[in-house]
């Protein structure tokens, strides 16, 4: 049974009086510990499927279950809900509250819950072992480098244990030695704690790490043969080689 089904989703915004499809009837299924790459140009619809996966935005139509539970349709404090208990986030901007310091960035998603206190830090802590973040706990974002900042986001997306982490072009603003940093990091959490990571991007470098990759281009998902890579990646100016 996949961990994410989704089944003729389709989503358009209004831009004045005119009606902009962004989905055209999505079919995914994505099984648990899977590492993903949803890959396309800009404006192919990746980071309009991503918000929908992730309940920060809902479809015009179509089913979405997750864990074969049916979200479509569920109002946005149902969503909200289950967002905080079952997915995790990590964006190419970061998002850190520049007034905590990294510890308390990483637990800020578990504080809606009532949680053991001493349970969380010791939680924050081994997660922060892990992303290689223990010796500036006590530091604000401001005094982090790009790919701290970025292990501080996924600590953070870690931290509520979520069965789905989305990250939306993570590189996007790092250098190519931090980038190949970070995914090396996500790809050993994948491994060693199970954790089903999906991305969406038009990062090559992603591309070529990913178990799997799920092409799109004009708000629909294409086959997955090696010339429609080559044709994705064309469209988005990069070398898929």
């Amino acid at each position: 049974m996949a961990l994410i089904s989704l089944k003729g989703i389709t989503k358009a915004y209004q831009l004045g009086k005119t009606s902009v499809p962004a989905l055209r009837g999505v079919d995914l299924d994505v099984e648990a510990g899977e590492f993903t790459v949803v890959m396309g140009p800009s404006g192919s619809g990746k980071t309009t499927l991503l918000n929908i996966i992730g309940l920060l935005d809902r479809s015009d139509a179509g089913s979405y279950k997750l864990d074969n539970e049916e979200l479509a349709g569920r109002d946005f404090n149902d969503m909200a809900a289950l967002r905080n208990r079952k997915i995790g986030f990590i964006f190419q901007s970061f998002n850190l509250i520049p007034v905590l310091d990294v510890s308390e960035n990483i637990e800020f998603p578990c504080l809606l819950r009532k949680e053991d206190r001493r349970a969380l830090r010791k939680r924050v802590d081994l997660l922060a072992e892990e992303v290689g973040l223990t010796s500036v706990l006590k530091h604000r974002p401001d005094e982090l480098s790009g790919g701290q900042r970025q292990r501080v986001a996924i600590a953070r997306a870690l931290v509520t244990q979520p069965e789905i982490v989305l990250a939306d072009e993570p590189t996007a603003n790092l250098d190519s030695g931090t980038s190949e940093q970070i995914l090396q990091l996500m790809e050993r959490l994948n491994a060693s704690r199970g954790v089903t990571f999906l991305f969406s991007t038009h990062d090559p470098r992603i591309m070529k790490r990913a178990k799997r990759v799920v092409l799109m281009a004009d708000g629909k998902l294409v086959d997955g043969t090696s010339a429609a890579v080559a044709e994705v990646a064309a469209v988005s100016g990069l070398d898929h080689s």
